[in-house]
């Protein structure tokens, strides 16, 4: 007898009809004679109603009250999973994130757990019971409800199968695998049969919604399997896995894009070692993501360091970096928004020179302009203006010929 640990995510279970068809798979692991621990997330656009509900108050300031809120979105569907699961004849229960030993930082709206305390799981399993547990939300070390963030549910499985030590974490969700980038965009998208942990963390990072970055991490870590499946259709999914066993003549493996970006420039930096550690310390403290970071300074030109955020984080950002002048001096800022990322991943980009080369000339030969570049070993990120982000995308995908992925056979 194995542990399998599946997970559903909103659109699996937007209404009871997909509510019963996801206990299907449960219960075919069930039979197999497997030990069956379940992650659900909100039904179906719950949380989006739920902030939309709290839109009427000063969110900003209600941090605490906004997890106590939508960890609620979640509690309705284990409930109801577990009663479909009932229903059939088969001995379920449900537990919140806390009831399941979740437990994360003291940070709310984007807490990262710290630890899994399973005993209560453990104890339901041996009962030969099947564990249906809230994702998203856990209890923080202070005693308070928290949440993890979008796709903090992928977070919540993948963290519950390490701690268990599954066998294999099956993801379901309304695509049927991994594609070499987002198929409602890219015409010609293809679906991979596997992708190695540090590519789908590069992907995931960088604005493919497939899994949540921190579930990948958890997976790789513990060497975690991931099944990447569709929980509407029978067809074979995508293999989350350390070495990719198929498509390995494919340099570039993926093309990643993500919208709402906005650079900021801090002019007048002081150029002094502990500038840019307080700039960027100030921003961590306050959870806010920093992306591409560019330094720059010249004798006619004063110091100056760019960096890009997600848009949401812009007030703050600005509010935070006005407030700590004193204590780190520089001219004025200057920031704009309106942008987007688009990026290529592949683990075989390191031993292939020349990528870089290929992908600005692609973008360069169309008129589009790029105001930002990172890199890593298997990335290739660039900032552009929102209104190209699609077009690049396909260029790219097109250039790398991203759609000779061989079809998977079902």
């Amino acid at each position: 007898m194995g542990m399998i640990v599946q997970k559903f995510g909103g659109t699996s279970v937007a209404t009871m009809e997909k509510i019963r068809r996801a206990t299907s798979w449960v219960i075919e692991e069930k039979r197999r004679g497997n030990d069956v621990v379940v992650t659900v997330s909100a039904m179906g656009k719950t949380t989006d109603e739920l902030i939309h509900l709290a839109s009427e108050f000063n969110v900003r300031e209600n941090r605490r009250e906004m997890d106590l809120l939508l960890s609620t979105g979640e509690q309705i569907t284990v409930a109801l999973f577990t009663m479909a699961l009932q229903e059939q004849g088969f001995d379920a229960i449900g537990l919140t994130g806390w009831q399941a030993g979740i437990v994360t930082e003291p940070v709310h709206g984007r807490a990262r757990i710290v630890s899994v305390q399973i005993d209560r799981i453990q104890k339901e399993l041996a009962r030969d019971k099947i564990v249906i547990v809230a994702g998203f939300q856990g209890i923080s070390t202070d005693g308070e409800i928290t949440t993890l963030g979008r796709g903090g549910s992928d977070t919540t499985a993948v963290a519950l199968a390490a701690m268990l030590q599954a066998n294999r974490c099956d993801i379901f969700t309304d695509v049927t695998g991994v594609f070499t980038s987002d198929p409602r965009y890219i015409q010609k998208a293809r679906q991979l049969s596997s992708i190695s942990y540090d590519e789908m963390l590069e992907l995931a990072h960088l604005g493919a919604n497939v899994l949540h970055p921190r579930a990948v991490e958890f997976a790789k870590n513990y060497q975690i399997p991931l099944v990447v499946r569709s929980s509407m259709e029978n067809k074979q999914g995508t293999i989350v896995e350390e070495v990719v066993s198929m498509e390995k003549d494919l340099i570039v493996r993926g093309v990643a894009f993500e919208k709402d970006i906005t650079r900021i420039k801090v002019f007048g930096v002081p150029n002094e070692i502990h500038s840019l550690s307080a700039i960027f310390s100030i921003l961590a403290e306050h959870h806010i993501n920093v992306d591409i970071i560019i330094q720059s300074a010249t004798e006619s030109n004063p110091n100056s360091v760019s960096f890009s955020i997600k848009t949401e984080d812009l007030e703050a950002t600005i509010q935070l970096l006005e407030s700590k002048k004193k204590d780190i001096p520089f001219d004025h800022l200057e920031w704009e928004s309106g942008l987007a990322k688009v990026s290529i991943v592949g683990s075989e980009m390191i031993s292939n020179p020349g990528v870089a080369a290929k992908m600005f000339s692609c973008l360069s030969a169309e008129g589009i302009f790029i105001k930002m570049v990172s890199t890593s070993e298997i990335k290739i990120s660039v900032v552009l203006d929102e209104k190209h982000m699609i077009r690049a995308s396909d260029l790219l995908h097109n250039a790398f010929q991203l759609e000779k992925v061989s079809e998977l056979a079902y």
